[in-house]
């Protein structure tokens, strides 16, 4: 066993594992931190279009529609998270809307 498979068995058993994934970056953040601005908006919106939101702006309108049916783009929490971890990159990058 390598001294990095010893370790992180240490961990596991001596931590919880809430702060074993706390601890590492979650795969998401990864392929956020890899994708173009463009990606990013169009991954955001799709979350919102999933839920419903009503889209105002021409761009939103021709790539999902106009949308509006219930939850309106309520987002539960898992959605909620992710659209804000895309946002975090958004601003990271310097993305325009």
């Amino acid at each position: 066993m390598s001294r990095r498979s010893l370790a992180v068995s240490f961990l596991a058993t001596a931590c919880s594992l809430p702060v074993l994934i706390a601890a590492s970056p979650p795969a998401e953040a990864q392929r956020y931190r890899r994708m173009s601005c463009g990606e990013l908006w169009y991954e955001r919106n799709e979350i919102y279009a999933q839920y419903g939101y009503c889209f105002k702006t021409p761009r939103a309108i021709r790539e999902f529609g106009r949308g509006c049916f219930p939850p309106y783009g309520r987002l539960p929490r898992d959605a909620r998270e992710q659209v804000d971890e895309i946002v975090y990159w958004e601003r990271r990058k310097g993305c325009d809307d």
